[in-house]
């Protein structure tokens, strides 16, 4: 059964199931660590209260992508930092459940004490980043592409950097710490599927992929992919939407057990932690057997 009545902590209404039709980094982020949290975020589309720390990383990224809109000379720490509380403002016009983040805060220290975690992260982008000498030339960019197989891809572009020359750099905020090098490969495939993107959609492939990390001593990743890099993240993304594609068809969206566990909002749903998965609110496909009629009725699932 369709569910239709799911509430999220904050009662906000879950919007009802839908299978899903393309891929984004985040999603083919969260099939990969855990199958059934893809499914609970994408089919059952659950609600999840938000998140002070994820919300921190949206304003920031709000105040880097509204400082561009002043000239070079201007693009300062100060005029960067006087952006917070005006970002933040319309953040929660935007989205007034923002609000829960802070219910017992009756003289604002802890909204202080979050704004002032975001100032140092602003703060650390101007040592790693002197944006009166950057011109991008676009912000935010979503992008969207159909690959041969009619799979769709798509997704957010923090900055896009063309220089004189015409060569092309992808741009990418992080607010958490910078990987080991272990890890590095894994946080740059969500740039190399940026870059198959652009390459899809433009016919170019960008000169440079950059992941710009304020958190921890803050530092900058980069990348010059080839074609062979996209060719391979190509196979890579397409082999993921089959296995997407039989989960949806089966409902076999197994929980996997990760570092992020403990931060996750649907332990209550996870096999893991002793829950129970809401039913699954998709048709099944038809099993051979049930297209046989001369099947053993036995072996046929109830």
């Amino acid at each position: 059964m369709q569910q239709t009545d799911t509430t999220s902590a904050a009662g906000a209404p879950a919007r009802p199931a839908a299978p899903p039709t393309g891929l984004s980094p985040s999603r083919a982020g969260d099939f990969l660590t855990c199958p059934l949290l893809y499914r609970l975020r994408v089919i059952d589309r659950l609600p999840e209260p938000p998140s002070a720390a994820a919300t921190r990383g949206t304003l920031v990224h709000a105040v880097l992508e509204r400082l561009f809109d002043s000239p070079a000379v201007e693009r300062t720490p100060e005029r960067a930092l006087g952006l917070l509380r005006p970002q933040w403002e319309r953040l929660l016009g935007e989205r007034p459940e923002l609000g829960s983040l802070f219910p017992d805060d009756p003289d604002g220290a802890a909204l202080t004490r979050w704004l002032a975690d975001a100032e140092k992260l602003v703060g650390q982008w101007f040592r790693l980043e002197d944006p009166t000498r950057l011109h991008p030339v676009e912000r935010e960019l979503y992008v969207e592409t159909a690959l041969e197989s009619g799979l769709l891809l798509r997704g957010y572009i923090d900055r896009v950097d063309v220089a004189p020359t015409g060569e092309v750099r992808l741009v990418d905020y992080k607010t958490g710490r910078a990987p080991s090098r272990d890890f590095e490969g894994k946080a740059m495939f969500q740039m190399k599927f940026y870059a198959l993107v652009v390459w899809r959609w433009k016919r170019v492939i960008p000169k440079r992929l950059q992941l710009v990390y304020l958190g921890g001593g803050g530092d900058v990743v980069s990348y010059d992919p080839d074609e062979a890099d996209l060719l391979a993240a190509e196979r890579k993304l397409q082999a993921l939407w089959e296995r997407i594609t039989h989960a949806v068809a089966t409902g076999d969206f197994p929980a996997t057990r990760n570092r992020l566990c403990d931060w996750c909002d649907h332990q209550a749903s996870c096999p893991e932690f002793g829950g129970t998965p809401p039913p699954y609110p998709l048709p099944l496909a038809r099993t051979s057997d049930e297209d046989d009629p001369t099947g053993d009725p036995m072996s046929k699932e109830s």
